[in-house]
């Protein structure tokens, strides 16, 4: 196999494409010329682009956030996870961003409703129980950048895992919610600061 850099990359690919033969230097290509075949091109192609620090924010503009007190309006309610999971999202997004966290009038402005707190029979046996259940949190987030509307939303975000029939609820519940609550905080990062 013949192996080709990122300026003969560019220039085969310019030269087959006709787009001027460059590369853009944040992606990681490798492109491998079978034999000498001609016209017979593997390109195997990889871009990677995450930060850790709220990458898709404009810290010119944005300095600050709001977020509010998560509220729980599931018909099941669990007594402690609406402030902790307030607390988690504010951490989060502390540790992942410059922004600075303030009482109201962010630049930034997040609020979340749990909605959904359910458990779902699945896989259902031969002696007609459940041999899983699907356990699921729902999240309604409403999300307000002032500085640029056209990226405000309101939407809702799920989470669940499943669990044997031979394991209660209550034994797993903790750490199935830790892995939900975690799950949902990506979802809704990603969705507000990253904009995934």
């Amino acid at each position: 196999p013949e192996y080709l850099g990122p300026d003969e990359l560019g220039a085969a690919l310019g030269e087959s494409a006709g787009s001027g033969g460059s590369v853009s230097g944040a992606a990681a290509l490798l492109v491998v010329v079978l034999g000498r075949a001609p016209g017979l091109l593997v390109v195997a192609g990889c871009k990677i682009s995450y930060g850790l620090n709220g990458g898709a924010l404009d810290y010119t503009q944005l300095k600050t956030i709001t977020i509010g007190e998560v509220i729980n309006k599931a018909p099941i309610v669990n007594p402690i996870l609406a402030s902790s999971f307030t607390e988690k999202i504010k951490d989060y997004y502390e540790s992942r961003t410059r922004l600075s966290l303030v009482p109201q009038a962010g630049d930034l402005e997040l609020y979340c409703t749990i909605t959904g707190y359910d458990l779902t029979p699945m896989a259902v046996s031969q002696d007609n129980f459940a041999e899983r259940t699907v356990f699921t949190v729902t999240v309604q987030v409403k999300y307000v950048n002032h500085v640029n509307e056209k990226e405000s939303f309101e939407r809702s975000f799920k989470a669940y895992r499943d669990f044997p029939r031979s394991q209660p609820f209550v034994a797993v519940q903790d750490d199935l919610l830790r892995e939900i609550m975690d799950d949902l905080l990506k979802q809704i990062y990603n969705a507000t600061v990253e904009n995934w």
